[in-house]
Order: structure tokens, then sequence, then C-alpha cells
């Protein structure tokens, strides 16, 4: 089979469908076997089987799908990517499809460029496409009968992939040169090892002009400042007086005590002396009237609804 580059001791798998017919299958075969000799293998499988028909991985050097005379095979993502995982590195796969020319939306045919894609997308390289043919009447039936598609804008196309020379999943060491470490120190230039070096002869150099860090000092600089002056600032100073959100002055603490005595004096005092002993002894405008009883000292608190009702 000169047209697949097909020898004499090579394994060859045939996938075909219900479109293809029996005795173009059968010729087909035949001129496989005569091609690949006794010691190679010709396998022939049903596309809508070979998910399930437990090839194992590079099994084939060769797959070949819907080339048989008469075929009108259309090649799921999965069906592609089963055929890439059977096939041998550097095996190559040959198939035949009807693709349209003209744009579709949600068509069930793939366009030439669509099937070049999964092809590629399903692990091969080297994907091309080798020809284009128009279909017979009988195809264009066949076309309409097994895929339910109809269509004048329709061609077979001939397209061609290669597994890569390694399998999926391998791992190769990789060779990099090393670069050897110098044990010495890296070369410094003189002058420039020269330029930035200070020893304490030159200190004593007359050519040397220093500057004395005390002359860069103002006469304020040298006052001991006020130690009021450096203490901060209390929370409400010069204004009303009211604690900040993160308060460490102690300002905080203090109005929360001034706000709980505020409170204690607000409260009502009892004319009576009973309103401790609850509503059966309270006169008829006590304050506490409606609360429950409480120990003679206890602090209570009145709310503003309370003394407003009182």
């Amino acid at each position: 089979m000169a047209d697949f580059g097909i020898s004499a001791g090579q394994s060859v798998a045939v996938v075909w469908d219900k479109s293809s017919p029996g005795e173009a299958l059968k010729d087909l075969v035949d001129k496989l076997q005569a091609s690949t000799g006794n010691e190679g293998r010709v396998s022939v499988e049903n596309i809508n089987q070979l998910l399930q028909s437990a090839h194992k991985e590079s099994s084939f050097d060769v797959v070949l799908s819907g080339v048989i005379p008469g075929s009108t095979t259309v090649h799921s993502a999965e069906i592609l990517a089963e055929m890439a995982r059977i096939l041998r590195p550097g095996g190559c796969l040959f198939l035949k499809e009807p693709v349209e020319t003209a744009v579709v939306n949600n068509s069930k045919v793939k366009t030439a460029s669509k099937l070049c894609s999964a092809l590629t997308l399903s692990g091969l390289v080297e994907v091309k496409e080798l020809q284009r043919e128009s279909l017979s009447p009988e195809e264009t039936g066949s076309v309409q009968e097994h895929l339910g598609y109809c269509s004048n804008s329709l061609l077979f196309v001939r397209i061609t992939g290669k597994k890569p020379n390694f399998e999926v999943g391998s791992s190769s060491q990789l060779k990099l040169p090393v670069v050897k470490k110098s044990s010495g120190k890296p070369a410094v230039d003189p002058a420039a090892a020269k330029l930035w070096t200070l020893s304490a002869n030159d200190m004593e150099d007359e050519s040397v002009d220093l500057i004395d860090s005390d002359e860069l000092l103002d006469p304020e600089d040298l006052k001991k400042p006020d130690p009021a002056s450096l203490r901060a600032a209390p929370c409400g100073e010069g204004k009303k007086r009211k604690a900040c959100k993160n308060c460490t002055c102690g300002l905080a603490e203090e109005l929360e005590k001034e706000k709980s005595r505020d409170q204690m004096n607000s409260q009502p005092r009892s004319a009576c002396g009973n309103c401790y002993l609850g509503d059966a002894f309270r006169c008829a405008s006590c304050p506490y009237l409606g609360m429950p009883a409480f120990k003679p000292g206890e602090k209570v608190l009145l709310s503003n609804s309370n003394l407003s009702d009182a």
C-alpha cells in the first residue's frame, strides 16, 4: 500500500463504521495483509467499539479510518484521542472524512480546519491535508442516511498526522552544561581598590580636608529642651473633653467614671423608703413602679421612659 507507506512487518489497524461497504472493506484488508506479510498484523475494528476494545498503548504502526471507499465516517474528539493512544511513537494516522466548505453553526460535520485542529489537540504532530475530492451522489445519500445531514457544500478530505517520537508521560534527563565555579576571589581593579580605600595614615594627611562635626550644630541645637514641651498633649486639651479612639492618657477611664457617678447622682431618691419592697408597697407616682423588688442600696438604673412615665 504505497499510498499509506505500509511495508512488511508493520501492524495496521483499520477502523470502519456502518457506512462502510462490506466488499470494499474485505478488499482493503486483503491488500493490507499482502503488504504487511506474515510478520505483519492487520486488525479490523468498528469505530463504535474502539474505545471498548482495550488495545494496549503503542500497538500499531499505522491506523486507517474512513479510507474504505464509500465510507462517510465522522470522528469525534474521543475517537481521535484513542487512535493517537494506540499508535506507536512515530506512527501515522490516515483518515478520510466529509467536511463542510461553508461555516455552519451547530453542524454535525466539521470544516477541514477544525478537523486538523482536533487532530492536533489529540496529540498528533505534522498534521496536514493530503487531498480533497467531491462526493458522489451515492456518498451524498450515505451522509444523509447515516449522519442525518444534507448539504450541497460537502467535500471529502484526506488528512494525515504523526505521533511524536515519545510516549505520553515519558521523561528524559536534560543534559545541561556545567559551569565550574572558580575557587579564587574575583579579580579587583587596583585603581578602583585604591579609590575606595581609606587608611589611618590618610587621616593625618594634610591634603585631606576633614569637617569638624561640632561646626554643623547651631547654638539652638545645644540648648537643653524643656521637659514640659516634650510631653504629649492629653486628649481633649484646649477643647471639649473627649477621649480619642485609641486613648492612652487615661482620659477615657476618667470620663467613664464621671459618667457612672453622674448616673448614680441622677437616680431619684425614695420619699417613703419602701420602693425596694415591690409594687405592693410603692406609691402611685413611684419611679420604680413596674420594676421587680431589689435590695436596699442596690444600684438600679432607670431609663428615660420610666422617668417620663413617672
